[in-house]
């Protein structure tokens, strides 16, 4: 009996929310493929379940790396009077307050003022000394977390001068949590063809494909590029977090065996960067309307609590500051009778906590309504009950190259869409006639566009039949180039 060959794809989410990477494993099991997802658990608990004939591991992250080493250490000669690293600070905090509460029990208990003077001194000159001492705990934290320092600025430029790409090492070593967390799962399933989503898990897949080298085992590596790392805005305020990703991309990319990405562009612009021997394999992320759509219940107005009339125009994807969704609340007021629903992947993030904050200090928070993502195979009817779809991303490199997943979740839900001024999905917009197109963090032009598509609906609509190509949107088409890709790779 001849086994199926594995297919191990590695993704640095909690793969619910990621509708690309179910659509890959899904279609590589049903191309006889046995697959297995490794994710990370969100909760730090492992968790398993099955996705169409695939099955999805989540895998517990231990994250100790996210301090540097540096940050770890006592900093004598920059803050002699800042607390060690560790538990200290904290502790010497609470046992002022604990001084204060029995100092405080003695004076209820009747003890005099002349009796207790030499402890409530002690105290006093205990208090002030551990407050100046956390304080200058708390400057040396923020500085070292900044890395704007004089020190931090030099030891940054040796390592790069000393390390070259490995200098990664030292500027981010959390990208060491991954490893160490994925690396024995991987090694454990023994694959044939690795998937690596994104440049963080390349590195955790080159590094798979090396041992098994070592071992004797030839191992194919498929590194999957959903963004153009250096237009990319840092995941984390840390001057030193995107040269880091950068060097460690750099230093793995020649170990994949090929290359696969979202658009004509980044595949362009990612084999001149990498001088890449073959053009990137273009796999969209557009819907899968192949037989497997499901009606959400309750659907999108349901959870609203509105009716088939009210203006709605929605939101849905991950809910960052650069991607701009605020402006829907900032426009309400000038929208008397529109809602808008913000379908995001955490609706407990700080950013979507303080734009619920900013509806209540406009007065429009019964008009917002923020809800959780639904499976990828309901999202179309899902977003098909809005009366349109807002992409209000900011300028950044990655937006302006980029046809986004929900601009083809908006078409194929047939709903007019309206975009900020980002150049690719702008120009496309303006071709095909599906929407309007609005001056990127100009509320304004924003309620404007907003108003002409709620003013002529169907002006926009009509341009789904004329002149939208959905045909070529289908993730059928691109399942087939993705599977093609492994066949090669796997079979020559």
């Amino acid at each position: 009996m001849v086994h199926p060959r594995r297919i191990v794809m590695l993704v640095q989410n909690g793969v619910t929310g990621d509708s690309r990477v179910q659509k890959e494993a899904e279609s590589a099991a049903a191309a006889g493929y046995e697959v297995v997802l490794l994710g990370a658990s969100p909760s730090g608990r492992a968790e398993e379940w099955a996705l169409g004939g695939a099955t999805v591991r989540l895998v517990p992250v231990d994250r100790v790396f996210d301090r540097r080493r540096h940050q770890m250490r006592r900093g004598w000669l920059r803050s002699p009077l800042a607390y060690p690293p560790g538990p200290l600070a904290s502790y010497r905090h609470r046992q002022a307050r604990a001084w204060r509460a029995d100092l405080d029990t003695d004076r209820a208990r009747g003890a005099s003022a002349l009796s207790l003077a030499p402890r409530e001194a002690a105290y006093r000159a205990f208090w002030a000394w551990t407050g100046l001492r956390r304080k200058a705990t708390r400057r040396l934290e923020a500085d070292r977390a900044a890395a704007a320092g004089r020190v931090d600025r030099l030891a940054a430029s040796f390592w790069k001068a000393a390390m070259g790409d490995r200098a990664w090492r030292r500027l981010d070593p959390a990208l060491w949590d991954l490893e160490l967390s994925f690396g024995p799962v991987v090694d454990a399933l023994a694959p044939d063809l690795i998937h690596a989503n994104d440049f963080q898990m390349l590195g955790v897949g080159a590094r798979a494909k090396l041992r098994a080298a070592a071992a004797g085992r030839d191992v194919k590596l498929v590194w999957d590029a959903h963004e153009y790392l250096p237009g990319m805005k840092s995941w984390k305020h840390h001057p030193w977090w995107k040269e880091a990703q950068l060097r460690h991309e750099r230093e793995y990319a020649p170990h994949a065996d090929a290359v696969v990405t979202v658009s004509d562009t980044l595949a362009e612009m990612m084999r001149e960067r990498h001088r890449l021997p073959a053009l990137p394999e273009v796999v969209m992320n557009v819907p899968d309307t192949s037989g497997g759509v499901e009606r959400p219940e309750p659907g999108l107005r349901e959870r609203c609590g509105i009716g088939p009339a009210v203006p709605l125009m929605v939101y849905s994807g991950a809910p960052l500051e650069q991607r701009g969704l605020h402006i829907l609340v900032e426009a309400l007021p000038a929208l008397p009778d529109a809602h808008a629903a913000l379908v995001v992947s955490y609706p407990h993030w700080r950013y979507v906590k303080r734009t619920q904050e900013r509806a209540a200090e406009l007065g429009v928070a019964d008009r917002v309504h923020v809800l959780s993502y639904v499976p990828h195979r309901q999202v179309v009817p899902f977003l098909a009950e809005a009366d349109l779809g807002v992409i209000p991303i900011h300028h950044w490199g990655n937006h302006e190259i980029s046809l986004i997943t929900k601009f083809f979740e908006y078409s194929h839900a047939r709903i007019p869409v309206v975009v900020s001024d980002v150049k690719t999905m702008s120009e496309l917009v303006r071709t095909t006639g599906q929407g309007e197109v609005f001056t990127a963090e100009d509320t304004a032009d924003f309620t404007r566009a907003v108003t002409a598509v709620l003013d002529d609906p169907e002006r926009y609509r009509k341009a789904y039949a004329e002149r939208v190509p959905l045909d070529e949107w289908t993730w059928d088409g691109q399942a087939k180039r993705l599977t093609g890709l492994y066949g090669r790779l796997l079979h020559g």
